[in-house]
């Protein structure tokens, strides 16, 4: 068990050194097509600025975007005590606590350290689970706050945003450049061009492996906090029945949340971000504490 924790952290430490030079290589091969190496400076300050704003301000703007409101201990007591209940376990400050207006059962936590960190729990979430099932849902979510994964999937996010924008800058500057091409190396032109297409796929499947990982990591861990990991293989049980497909569909934080809450047939669940509910199931069940 512990020795999957560490192996899990290093493999994460190593995605995200290869996300940093998936991003330096892409903005020097940019650098290179547009006749200017000082690109390389210029887009590398501008990426530790995005990513530091992503680092202040991810999470609010991740519960404002899912429409998730912070409640205190009489708007909800049931959910109130089992956070702080497991925050006390765990050794943990007492994360603002949230809920999302939601029917498909499902949770997440966010924040960039545990002392600025939030967990949230959609309504279905609440109405279908029962005490052990709770306490295992929200375990796990806190787990995610323990091992700094909030941190990590705020800096992934941050990284994929990047990436995507200069992508996105460079491939309308190649289409609207005009006479500015016929001047520049056509042969890195050509590479940088396939790289604004595929980067942004290379940093997203990046992105998506460090979430499997970190999954499976944040159930071993809420199982060790309650100490039975019956209670959260029973969630995920009953979400894998029930359904776990948000009303409100976002993309961009779906990697945060406890089971993936896209539809199906959506073209991101090519690469889901959540490993299978029933690979998680058979992990839980088979845990010996």
């Amino acid at each position: 068990m512990y020795e999957q924790i560490s192996s899990n952290k290093r493999r994460t430490v190593v995605l995200l050194f290869v996300f940093l030079v998936l991003l330096w290589a892409f903005a020097w091969l940019i650098g290179q097509a547009l006749g200017n190496p000082d690109l390389l400076f210029v887009i590398g300050i501008f990426s530790l600025a995005y990513a530091a704003f992503s680092y202040f301000h991810g999470s609010k703007m991740a519960l404002a975007i899912n429409g998730a409101k912070e409640i205190q201990k009489s708007d909800d007591p049931r959910l109130w005590r089992t956070v702080e209940n497991l925050a006390i376990t765990d050794g943990l400050p007492m994360p603002k606590v949230y809920i999302m207006d939601d029917p498909a059962p499902n949770a997440f936590s966010t924040g960039r350290d545990p002392d600025h960190s939030a967990v949230c729990a959609t309504t279905g979430l609440l109405q279908i689970m029962n005490d052990t099932e709770l306490q295992g849902v929200i375990a796990h979510e806190l787990g995610h706050v323990k091992d700094y994964d909030i941190r990590v999937n705020t800096l992934a996010f941050a990284l994929v945003g990047v990436i995507s924008l200069i992508a996105d800058f460079f491939l309308r500057w190649s289409i609207f450049g005009g006479d500015r091409r016929e001047n520049n190396n056509q042969l890195f032109l050509i590479l940088a061009i396939a790289g604004a297409i595929l980067a942004p796929l290379a940093a997203t499947l990046l992105q998506l492996s460090i979430s499997r990982r970190r999954e499976y990591l944040a159930d071993a861990q809420g199982a060790l906090t309650t100490r039975y990991p019956e209670g959260l293989a029973d969630a995920l049980e009953k979400i894998e029945q029930t359904g776990s497909v948000a009303a409100k569909q976002n993309t961009s934080t779906a990697h945060m949340f406890f089971v993936n809450p896209l539809r199906g047939h959506s073209i991101t669940n090519l690469f889901s971000t959540h490993p299978p509910i029933d690979a998680r199931i058979k992990a839980l069940r088979e845990m010996k504490l």
